[in-house]
């Protein structure tokens, strides 16, 4: 056999099985959902409920990160719900257009999912 058949024959195998592992390790819609979440979750936490004035918070009793552990499970409604998957069987291609009312500024977020891992590429205010 040729050297350049060889060659050719392991590239080919190599492909296959990286097709192969891509394919198994394509994260599901749920999982998608649940790193939403906490990334939604960090957000707020680290920058919303930081610039929630101090006098608000004991005015009313706010505990802004208490309130956002507790409405987690609301967010994953809302991003179940504005969320559209490509499943191109290897990769998954999330976008996400967050809009909850006029008043508040709309989001939409573009993730790719692979090797049960997510990564944002574009996160842009509408």
């Amino acid at each position: 056999m040729k050297a350049s058949t060889i060659v050719a024959s392991v590239g080919v195998a190599v492909l296959a099985a990286l097709g192969i592992v891509m394919a198994k390790t394509n994260p599901t819609q749920a999982e998608y959902e649940e790193y939403a979440v906490q990334k939604l979750t960090k957000y707020l936490k680290t920058d919303f409920c930081k610039k929630t004035p101090s006098i608000l918070e004991s005015l009313i009793h706010f505990n802004c990160n208490k309130f956002v552990d507790s409405s987690q499970p609301q967010m994953r409604g809302i991003i179940t719900a504005s969320t559209q998957r490509q499943d191109l069987i290897i990769v998954s291609i999330y976008i996400t257009n967050l809009k909850l009312n006029s008043l508040l500024p709309s989001y939409k977020i573009e993730t790719i999912g692979a090797f049960d891992k997510f990564y944002t590429y574009n996160s842009e205010q509408q």
